[in-house]
């Protein structure tokens, strides 16, 4: 600082705050409104040379106790308070948009209108990433609750009218089977209701077009079967220039109870016992290999890797990156 700058500064602190009120009354130009709504919801990453999208549809309060089982109150309460949370938890509802460069999918779709204000963001932010949706040309369905197949709708028609909707037969012969609506329990009701009436447009324009069990779809996308969420529930295997990324749909609703405690399992599961034995399984699958991990219902942009210690699993977020050339080989 020049000496002619510090007099200058010494001669503003050694004025009377008489002297100064006249600057200090003069309105902030900072004394904007709020905006109050959150970033454009896309994240993007490379898995080897395919390009990997997540695409964020909404988020949903998650009412802990009246839909996880197999823990007490007290030890939920006391894993989501590790992870400074309390209940409702605020659940993501992930999809995720896979360029292998010759084909456009998207696994999974959101809740669309089925979920009222909570969903129904993919379309615009399929958009902000730089995608219409003319362009996907395939939907891989982990299954068919609301929350993943309603984004495939609009207004009765197909959202993505150049796709075929991918699923496994198991499921869509249970939810779009009325009979089985009539046996299921109650709470289950909309869920099917929501399948049949998101999938309409694309039976009759014969779009939909299920597989049975372990099913190669494309050369870098493998259909595992994963029941137990549902009974067709499938696990996408996306494999690139030695990288494996599993798309798994529902194996996790609530990261901070189910990580360190697998055994909690979820209300709307078909199969309790199943659903456990799969996430248990497929827990020390990907901590075994390194897999990248794409989740429907773990915080946005639902990426990333698993860790296993002397304390259980633990959820490891992707790290941030802006690089989006093909990892080498």
């Amino acid at each position: 600082m020049t000496r002619s700058a510090r007099s200058a500064l010494l001669a503003l602190a050694l004025l009377p705050a008489t002297a100064l009120s006249p600057i200090l009354s003069i309105p902030a130009e900072a004394a904007a409104p709020q905006v109050r709504t959150q970033a454009p919801g896309f994240y993007r990453m490379m898995l080897g040379r395919t390009e990997i999208t997540a695409l964020l549809d909404g988020t949903h309060p998650f009412p802990i106790h009246e839909v996880v089982n197999g823990i007490g109150t007290a030890s939920a309460d006391a894993l989501l308070e590790r992870s400074s949370l309390a209940p409702p938890v605020e659940g993501s509802i992930n999809a995720f948009l896979v360029n292998t460069g010759d084909r456009l999918v998207l696994i999974d779709s959101g809740a669309g209108v089925l979920y009222g204000a909570d969903g129904g963001h993919l379309m615009a932010n399929l958009r902000a990433a730089g995608y219409a949706p003319e362009q996907v040309d395939e939907i891989y369905l982990t299954h068919l609750h609301r929350d993943h197949v309603g984004g495939v709708d609009r207004s009765g028609s197909m959202a993505f009218p150049n796709a075929v909707i991918r699923v496994s037969r198991r499921d869509s012969d249970y939810w779009l089977d009325p009979a089985n609506k009539a046996t299921a329990p109650g709470f289950l009701g909309p869920m099917f209701d929501g399948a049949a009436a998101s999938l309409k447009p694309y039976v009759a324009a014969g779009r939909l077009a299920p597989f049975d069990g372990e099913t190669q779809l494309l050369p870098e996308i493998r259909a595992i079967p994963g029941p137990g969420h549902t009974p067709g529930h499938t696990i996408y295997q996306v494999r690139s220039d030695g990288q494996t990324l599993l798309a798994w749909g529902d194996i996790v609703h609530v990261a901070a109870i189910q990580f360190p405690y697998p055994a909690a399992t979820l209300k709307y599961d078909s199969d309790e016992p199943d659903a456990r034995r799969e996430r248990e399984r497929l827990f020390a699958e990907a901590a075994r290999n390194g897999y990248w991990i794409a989740a429907a219902h773990i915080s946005f942009p639902g990426l990333g890797h698993i860790r296993r210690d002397d304390q259980g699993y633990h959820w490891l977020p992707a790290n941030y990156t802006t690089v989006m050339v093909p990892a080498a080989p």
